[in-house]
């Protein structure tokens, strides 16, 4: 971001410069956002900028960066949080459960809701690991005689998608298509337990929202960012390892987004 030399232009054709009357409040997320953010504080020191996400400069150049604890940033103005910041609240839980619960009403309990992600520059999802995937939910579905809900990502893969069905064909299994709306939140809302392949800090931190039990699956791959996120949730008892068994604990969901929110309004009301 340090090297950007005009970050106010337009950051892609359709859209705008930025430019005055600045706001009182900027929330930026990811790396694009890193230089605009920190150049509207040059311009406008009155206005409160929030980076989330590591902004891989110095978060003294902002008045509040929150980012995740595995990302081992520090800073006197820094919120660490276990996970990603999301949107699974109750509220938004009890609207999706309305809204699938038809579509589920039939599958047998437990509701064993699985969430698979893919390939992604740290972790990889081939067929045959898909197939594993596929062998170990067939063996969960069966010991504990539940039924599956399916939602894959777009990283997934038509071929890898495959390769997880194969095995559960004839037991009592739904699996999204892609037409329609995602179930995913209705999946979160109405699962009695969850299996999420561990590529995504997003929906395993989702899935932990919940507060329901969180199998991870082992994707091949893996970095030390990943390890240590993983690490810290099963210390504190969020997830377990998925070997085709389904367990039963309880625990406390994080309360990332409300420590946040909670900082942000603090700025604001000074």
């Amino acid at each position: 971001p340090q090297l950007w030399a005009q970050p106010l232009r337009a950051l892609a054709p359709e859209g705008d410069a930025l430019a005055p009357p600045w706001p009182d409040l900027v929330i930026a997320t990811g790396r694009a956002t890193v230089a605009p953010a920190a150049a509207i504080k040059r311009q406008s020191p009155a206005t409160i900028v929030v980076q989330i996400q590591t902004p891989t400069i110095d978060p003294s150049r902002f008045d509040l960066v929150i980012a995740p604890s595995h990302d081992r940033l520090s800073g006197a103005n820094v919120i660490s949080t276990l996970g990603a910041l999301h949107r699974v609240t109750a509220p938004l839980l009890a609207e999706a459960a309305l809204a699938f619960r038809d579509r589920y009403d039939a599958l047998p309990r437990p509701l064993i809701g699985v969430l698979i992600g893919g390939a992604n520059r740290q972790y990889r999802l081939s067929a045959s690991t898909a197939g594993r995937l596929g062998n170990l939910l067939a063996e969960v579905a069966e010991s504990s005689g539940g039924g599956l809900a399916i939602t894959p990502s777009r990283r997934t893969g038509d071929e890898n998608m495959r390769a997880i069905a194969a095995p559960l064909a004839g037991l009592s299994a739904d699996i999204w298509d892609g037409t329609g709306d995602n179930p995913y939140f209705g999946i979160l809302a109405l699962a009695d337990a969850l299996v999420v392949t561990s590529d995504s800090v997003n929906m395993v931190t989702e899935a932990c929202a919940t507060g329901k039990p969180v199998h991870v699956f082992d994707l091949d791959g893996g970095s030390a960012k990943f390890s240590r996120f993983h690490e810290a949730l099963r210390q504190q008892g969020m997830t377990r390892p998925f070997a085709g068994a389904l367990e039963s604990w309880s625990y406390t969901p994080p309360d990332d987004m409300a420590r946040a929110a909670a900082a942000v309004r603090k700025l604001l009301d000074a």
